[in-house]
């Protein structure tokens, strides 16, 4: 038995220690008493904590049974050998998801506020409930989270039903279970405190997690004296990002991250910690909304996204960031458009950094490109670097290229991302200083 929701998240953590490894990873509360349960394990593993709301979508004459779900953003996962049997009619199915979209999108509201949702795109996610009945809820989520582009997906919980826990591993690639005793009864039967999580212990929860995992925010790490998950301006797209500003920032720097990758690349991330550290104010952002991003042209469109990065530029200098010098950190096709972004407006960016990049898609707009430009290649990524070289002979502003001997693409070896992070900050410090005050 355990005494509470804490107390059994605080158990569960023990055995999630066991299990994965944090980096990358994120944990997702059912709301609501999953939440607690959640925290616990979030804080243990210090990283994010989220809500992931769901609804089962209900076969309008038996509700009991689902024939789909839906998540935030209007994300539906639909069963269709459910829709079958039950002989449902497109316009019966979209009265229901219409409804519990509705549902999902007010949830998501009064427990996030305006936070933007956690991404998952590449990550491991960790979906935590405080005890499994049936499951029609925990497969729901967990097929949501697979939806919106999780890499790995761990269901987690306290206690649960045999079969039900055992139905779970259809959906979830991992499933953890402290106790799934014979007769379960009633969940509330496990703890010894079972009252109700209210929607207000959600928010606070929330609140209080909110700089868990978060880069230069841990103890002793000089915390900043702003830090905030925002909505970006894009254009047509507002788009989630993570805005850091030191206090007494020297500049702000905006990533552009490349194809595959979101604002949580550990790479990115750490590297973002780096310049915070140093006194540089960061913006980690999502190029494309979850649905754009099944479309893989989308990841290649570099007249789309630099469109794009132009537009956020804009919005950050409304922002808590305003009035500070502007750079870019591109990595692989993020960097395209960062110097495609960087010569369409040559008086807004002071700088401009490439990680592994690749500048040969930014074509014709090289030769434009005003911002001082450090170009920065594994010395054993020979194509790009190769595709570097020949950017260089393009670009006629201040350019160097830095080549880090013995790192591949993803500079993965020991000291290749530390190097990379050190170079770009001080290439990044030399120039916002240079300006006239």
């Amino acid at each position: 038995m355990f005494l509470d929701r804490r107390d059994a998240g605080r158990r569960l953590a023990e055995r999630m220690r066991q299990v994965i490894r944090p980096e990358n990873a994120l944990v997702l509360g059912l709301p609501r008493g999953g939440v607690p349960v959640a925290f616990e394990v979030a804080k243990a593993l210090n990283v994010p904590l989220d809500v992931i709301v769901v609804r089962k979508l209900g076969v309008p004459f038996q509700p009991e049974l689902g024939f789909g779900a839906v998540g935030e953003g209007g994300l539906v996962v639909i069963n269709e050998d459910v829709v079958r049997m039950a002989n449902l009619t497109p316009r019966e199915m979209a009265a229901v998801e219409e409804r519990e979209r509705a549902e999902v999108e007010r949830r998501a509201r009064r427990f996030r506020g305006e936070r933007a949702p956690e991404g998952l795109t590449g990550r491991t996610v960790i979906v935590v409930d405080d005890g499994v009945a049936t499951g029609g809820t925990a497969r729901a989520a967990c097929q949501v989270a697979r939806a919106r582009g999780a890499e790995r997906v761990i269901f987690a919980a306290p206690v649960g039903a045999p079969e039900s826990i055992q139905s779970l591993r259809r959906d979830a690639d991992e499933v953890v279970c402290l106790e799934t005793p014979a007769q379960l009864h009633a969940i509330g039967a496990w703890y010894a405190d079972f009252t109700q999580t209210t929607d207000e212990q959600v928010v606070e929860l929330l609140r209080e997690a909110a700089s868990f995992g978060r880069p230069g925010e841990r103890a002793g790490a000089g915390n900043p004296s702003y830090a905030e998950d925002v909505w970006v301006d894009a254009g047509r797209v507002r788009l989630p990002g993570r805005l850091v500003v030191p206090e007494n920032a020297k500049g702000a720097v905006v990533f552009v991250h490349g194809s595959g990758s979101s604002r949580h690349s550990p790479r990115n991330r750490y590297v973002a910690d780096v310049l915070n550290r140093a006194g540089l104010a960061t913006l980690l952002f999502d190029l494309l909304t979850p649905e754009e991003e099944f479309d893989r042209g989308n990841v290649f469109d570099i007249g789309l996204l630099a469109d794009r990065l132009v537009h956020v530029t804009g919005w950050l200098r409304q922002s808590r960031a305003a009035g500070l010098p502007v750079g870019y950190f591109g990595a692989s096709t993020g960097a395209a458009a960062a110097l495609w972004a960087a010569a369409e407006a040559p008086n807004e960016v002071v700088a401009v950094v490439s990680r592994g990049g690749r500048p040969d898609l930014a074509g014709p707009r090289l030769p434009a490109v005003q911002a001082p430009t450090l170009l920065i290649v594994g010395g054993r990524d020979e194509a790009v670097l190769e595709l570097n070289r020949e950017a260089m002979r393009h670009l006629r502003c201040e350019k160097t290229l830095e080549i880090v001997p013995g790192a591949t693409h993803l500079f993965q070896e020991p000291g290749a991302l530390e190097t990379v992070a050190a170079v770009a900050r001080d290439w990044f410090l030399d120039h916002f200083t240079r300006l006239p005050v």
